[in-house]
């Protein structure tokens, strides 16, 4: 019976130091909940589609477009945001053939075109030309009907004008930042 006390008071002297410790230990992080408990969530906003999924302890939130040919569904150009604490940022994938030194022209409506943006990669699906939006720019933007892209083509030095909806811009990057947490 003695030897029961003992390890009683043992048990209960080790736990009465253990306890606090373990109150005072950070919970472990938690996934962030999407809508619904959701794990992964997919919206089109009438052009533009916002799509998030819950990696490990992080929500990856993303806005995106896609332009594919009619014919064999070959990506010809898709545009990729996320959203960030003054803006968003992301990336063109635009299509091989066209003169990397010379990067992309972008023009919103018939606006004054803006400077070339450098491509800074190509990949098997095309070539990458890093974006950075600030405010105004993302303003612009949600005001706007089209974002036109020229670049020179490769092999005739002719402008190739490709063309970004920006039909449910507006709405589709209000709910990307709700989402983000922004």
């Amino acid at each position: 019976m003695a030897r029961t006390f003992i390890h009683g008071v043992a048990l209960v002297a080790t736990l009465s130091l253990a306890l606090p410790a373990l109150a005072q230990a950070p919970a472990p992080a938690r996934a962030p909940a999407l809508p619904g408990g959701a794990s992964s969530l997919q919206e089109t906003y009438e052009d533009w589609t916002v799509s998030c999924v819950v990696e490990g302890t992080a929500r990856i939130c993303r806005m995106s477009q896609q332009q594919r040919r009619q014919e064999g569904n070959q990506l010809v150009l898709a545009v990729d945001l996320t959203v960030g604490k003054t803006g968003a940022s992301g990336a063109l994938l635009m299509p091989f053939g066209l003169r990397l030194a010379d990067g992309v022209t972008p023009q919103v409506d018939e606006g004054k075109p803006a400077q070339a943006v450098a491509f800074s990669t190509c990949l098997p699906a095309g070539c990458i030309v890093p974006l950075t939006l600030d405010a105004a720019l993302i303003k612009t933007l949600s005001k706007a009907t089209t974002l036109k892209l020229t670049a020179k083509a490769q092999d005739s030095g002719q402008d190739v004008t490709l063309s970004v909806p920006l039909k449910g811009f507006a709405a589709g990057y209000e709910r990307l930042k709700g989402l983000a947490g922004s």
